[in-house]
């Protein structure tokens, strides 16, 4: 009985922060919250499921040990109404240097007022600017919670069914912001955590300023790339990956695991 009326009371306040963002706080919650992004390399081949059981085999004796991790930093603005989400200049590991796809264009806005996006990226070689209006995933909401970067959290789960991917993401219940890191929006909550494929690659906040930002979320005033709608984007993510299940290539060769 006890843990009935505490879900809810979770439901109801997670609903309460979401249609009133500013209530609980008593002031506009803004600042930036750096994540650390952890890919591994093995668990994401092995997620392949159009590999043969020898390729897989072969993945894991290769890339089972330590050096089948890298980790870096990225970094999420937010406030009430907008969020911007790029790569850290910070190293997250002392040899964090050398990979290609840091200096590639990266740069996902979500203005949550207008309902539209704003998102800069490199991909297959080429420079996008997607721009449309938010299309929220369809995330389902669970009664799990946890302790993230010292905010209460609860679970969320989705599943993108072109990438083949299971997504577990958890939500800061304080933090009533619809924003989160990569592409992932859209709960009553800032993402503060999220899992993608069991492990094969996660990014967890490990320090939120909550501060006044000065420009941050501005857009930029000119950048450089062929402008697409959000469905013509992931329509070229689908032929894509359909090419390289055809061929037994791994998909994330020249974009984001993410993307």
């Amino acid at each position: 009985m006890h843990q009935k009326i505490l879900w809810t009371l979770v439901c109801l306040m997670a609903l309460f922060t979401f249609l009133h963002p500013t209530a609980l706080s008593g002031q506009e919650m803004e600042g930036e919250i750096r994540y650390l992004v952890v890919h591994n390399w093995a668990k994401k081949m092995a997620s392949l499921d159009y590999l043969s059981q020898q390729q897989r085999d072969k993945v894991s004796y290769m890339w089972g040990g330590s050096d089948s991790e890298w980790k870096v930093y990225t970094t999420l603005y937010f406030s009430p109404t907008k969020s911007k989400y790029e790569d850290s200049e910070e190293k997250a590991e002392p040899d964090a240097e050398g990979y290609s796809w840091r200096k590639d264009a990266y740069m996902i806005i979500r203005d949550f007022q207008a309902n539209t996006i704003f998102d800069h990226v490199t991909m297959l070689g080429r420079t996008w600017v997607v721009e449309d209006s938010i299309q929220t995933p369809e995330w389902k909401i669970l009664n799990d919670m946890k302790e993230v970067a010292g905010h209460v959290c609860m679970n969320a789960i989705m599943e993108d069914t072109v990438k083949r991917q299971k997504i577990v993401a958890w939500f800061a219940l304080d933090m009533p912001v619809p924003a989160g890191p990569e592409r992932l929006m859209g709960l009553p909550g800032i993402i503060l955590e999220a899992d993608v494929n069991n492990g094969a690659e996660t990014i967890t906040a490990d320090r939120i300023q909550l501060k006044k930002l000065t420009g941050e979320l501005d857009l930029p005033k000119k950048v450089r790339g062929r402008h697409i709608s959000e469905k013509d984007y992931r329509e070229k993510i689908r032929e894509h990956l359909e090419q390289k299940r055809e061929a037994e290539e791994p998909w994330f060769w020249g974009m984001r695991y993410m993307q």
